[in-house]
């Protein structure tokens, strides 16, 4: 009888390939569920977590995210498509999204207390765990294909500052003025928090950084690519957070917080609150959930999110599994973020 039973729930199992992919704070859609039998081209990115609420966006102003989230993951899916590898996949569309003033990464990238932009980047390869990684830039202008060139044409992994910016040279990786970066709305992003500083340090017994309030910590962008050959990509690129101060350095450009892929499990891309996300290592923490305790990749993902949120932090990842598994998982009021569905269809969501 018992031998019965057992075989009675496989063959439901087999004749069931579907399940119901819902999660607190992400993506629900009826998906096949992927395996070594039937493995798929995945691709998904976010352009970062923050106060991002129906209220808080214009009509206009949510077509022009939307717009640029379906272009972006349009285009790496397409690059897929072709034949071309995850980390070919990644590169292009993070660029796209770092020439873009509405992401804070690249050409839209946060103002620091000095009125400066300051560019980082990483990017990883599951196959080999190779990785590359820059920080501190001033002039490049796609910071994610100079961490590419770190991970593929140096010695090193990471790169910062002025010697990044010199190996940029011999790479012959574009440089711009940095006025390129300049925009309107970040530069009045930082005025608005000087001044509600100078407000808080009137108010006696107050310590209290306006940067480190959600609004001004949010636009990270980055990506995850697998490709024909099962090999998966990770890519993350971001401005930082408004009015950060003496090289401040957050869990983008470090690989296992901001940035993480294996073959063996999965790829991960973080945005949020970068301090909380290097003290747990958030997309390493992801990946050995799933390599150690052998869990799916969304409910790995809905842990480490719960410990950066146990600690005071907030932000989201984006991840994929070795056969395509999807996951996304935040704790902020919303999350820019686009994936392609099981139909090859762009699906581009924004709130919580």
């Amino acid at each position: 009888m018992k031998k019965t039973f057992i075989g009675l729930v496989l063959v439901i199992a087999a004749m069931c390939p579907t399940l119901v992919l819902a999660q607190k704070g992400g993506f629900a859609e009826t998906a096949q569920r992927q395996g070594p039998q039937n493995p798929r081209l995945g691709f998904i990115l976010h352009g970062g977590a923050g106060t991002i609420t129906k209220d808080s966006m214009t009509p206009e102003k949510e077509k022009e995210f939307r717009d640029a989230l379906t272009a972006a993951v349009t285009a790496g899916y397409k690059a897929l498509q072709e034949g071309k590898s995850s980390l070919d996949a990644i590169e292009v569309a993070i660029r796209l999204m770092e020439d873009s003033p509405l992401f804070n990464a690249g050409k839209g990238a946060v103002f620091t207390n000095d009125g400066k932009n300051e560019l980082d980047a990483s990017i990883m390869f599951g196959k080999t765990l190779a990785a590359g990684s820059v920080a501190g830039l001033h002039k490049v202008k796609n910071p994610i294909t100079l961490a590419r060139a770190v991970m593929e044409k140096s010695p090193h992994v990471m790169m910062v500052g002025a010697g990044a910016e010199k190996f940029a040279l011999t790479q012959k990786i574009e440089l711009v003025d940095e006025k390129y970066f300049w925009t309107q709305g970040r530069w009045d992003s930082l005025q608005q928090v000087l001044k509600e500083e100078k407000e808080k340090e009137k108010k006696p017994g107050t310590v209290s950084l306006a940067s480190q309030e959600p609004q001004n910590r949010f636009g990270t962008v980055g990506a995850v690519a697998l490709d024909k050959n099962g090999d998966i990509a990770a890519g993350t690129s971001t401005g930082g957070m408004t009015n950060k101060r003496f090289g401040r350095v957050g869990d983008a450009p470090i690989i296992g917080a901001g940035t993480y892929a294996n073959n063996d499990t999965c790829g991960v891309s973080a945005t949020g609150w970068g301090e909380y996300f290097i003290r747990i290592g958030v997309a390493r923490d992801i990946a050995a959930q799933m390599e150690y305790r052998g869990l799916p990749i969304q409910q790995a993902a809905d842990i480490v999110m719960n410990k950066v949120a146990k600690l005071g932090g907030d932000g989201g990842v984006v991840a994929m599994d070795k056969f395509g598994n999807m996951a996304i998982s935040f704790n902020s009021e919303g999350m820019y973020r686009a994936y392609i569905d099981i139909n090859g269809k762009p699906v581009v969501e924004i709130y919580k």
